[in-house]
């Protein structure tokens, strides 16, 4: 369910509470889901155009190394990830997770912004398995998501 804009109060300096998400960015995540055309999308909220933007993807060939070294360490973003993985039952599987980095050294008003529009643009990614909140690139080992994939 999508409300309009001027329904939402504003942080402080100005930013809405509501992010647009453009259809470019939606098309990203759906290409990622279905086509198998990236490994990751790495999202930020451009502060100018009030929007959720694809800042990078990443192959199907990158690692998981080459998508953490993509977020950078003193800012927020949003970001999905196809784990590929084989389950404790030997079977190979895709499960897509949904990544809200926020780490420490971020600026409050970036980490207020991102935490307050995180569930709307969270909603707009049909198909996400799982979710994980990370302030530490421990939050978020390679190990965390295989044990939280191999639970289902």
């Amino acid at each position: 369910m999508a409300l309009a804009a001027a329904a939402w109060p504003c942080l402080g300096g100005g930013s809405p509470a509501w992010i647009d998400v453009p259809e470019r960015s939606k098309s990203a995540f759906l290409e990622l889901k279905r086509r198998k055309v990236h490994r990751y999308v790495i999202f930020k909220i451009d502060d100018r155009s009030e929007e959720v933007v694809v800042e990078k993807t990443g192959a199907p060939g990158e690692s998981y190394d080459d998508f953490t070294a993509s977020l950078p360490a003193d800012d927020c973003r949003y970001a999905v990830y196809d784990l590929d993985f084989v389950s404790d039952d030997n079977c190979r599987k895709s499960k897509i997770f949904f990544i809200s980095w926020s780490p420490d050294d971020s600026r409050i008003r970036a980490k207020t912004i991102y935490a307050v529009s995180r569930n709307q643009f969270r909603h707009e990614l049909d198909g996400v398995h799982f979710e994980i909140q990370a302030t530490d690139p421990d939050d978020m080992d390679l190990e965390v998501l295989r044990g939280r994939a191999n639970r289902t």
